[in-house]
């Protein structure tokens, strides 16, 4: 298993307790190897979200929490 999946799985482990700034870490890292364009790109715009319009650690978790199923489609080979 790879680091990136390491820490994906980590965080699926035990999401409520993960830093959001590792949340949108490992969200960034994972958003290329999507193989669909669309769905990077899709992915890339809420990641930008979360620290664009996000206003405070709660709004933040919540855009994060749902972003789960990325996660976990990643870790499914997509």
């Amino acid at each position: 298993m790879t680091m990136l999946k390491v820490r994906v799985q980590g965080i699926l482990d035990d999401f409520e307790h993960a830093p959001t700034d590792e949340i949108v870490d490992v969200l960034t890292q994972i958003t290329p190897h999507f193989k669909n364009a669309s769905v990077s790109e899709y992915l890339q715009r809420k990641i930008q979200g979360i620290g664009d319009g996000a206003t405070g650690t709660r709004e933040q978790r919540a855009q994060c929490k749902a972003l789960i199923p990325y996660l976990d489609w990643y870790l499914q080979g997509q």
